[in-house]
């Protein structure tokens, strides 16, 4: 939303509304309304600025006590995981790959909109642990990071 310069944007689809906000700060405000057949529908607080990049979207996404000198880059959005821009290109990284803060690790299409997702810490990749593909969670686990 930064650089597109928007400062709202809302989404309705059969009964599922959907509304991002970006306050003055650059924080982002995300809020979800019901769907007509009940089904409850979560929401969010505010985001961290930087969302769009996946080691700022957890409050845990640092080492955890069960494994010391690993982190992991997680989902900052629901979408589809992708792991190259094409199926004819390489995959961005691969198991062994070393990774600083701006490397593109893979790409989450959510809503047709491509979104390149960054590792926003420097290590090597350990383990991939989403299917090409395959959808994905918000905060879910994408890569296991030895840093």
């Amino acid at each position: 939303m930064k650089r597109s310069e928007l400062t709202e944007f809302a989404v309705e689809e059969e009964g599922f509304k959907l509304k991002i906000c970006r306050a003055t700060n650059g924080s982002l405000t995300t809020m979800g309304g019901a769907s007509s057949h009940g089904s409850p529908v979560s929401e969010a607080g505010p985001v961290p600025t930087g969302a769009s990049r996946a080691g700022t979207v957890a409050p845990n996404s640092g080492t955890t006590a069960e494994e010391p000198g690993l982190t992991y880059i997680k989902s900052p959005m629901v979408g589809t995981f992708y792991r190259a821009s094409s199926p004819e290109n390489k995959p961005f990284v691969d198991t062994d790959s070393k990774v600083i803060d701006s490397t593109v690790v893979c790409i989450i299409e959510a809503m047709k909109i491509m979104n390149e997702i960054q590792s926003e810490t420097k290590g090597t990749i350990v383990e991939i642990l989403a299917e090409n593909g395959q959808p994905v969670e918000y905060g879910q686990r994408l890569f296991k990071v030895r840093i």
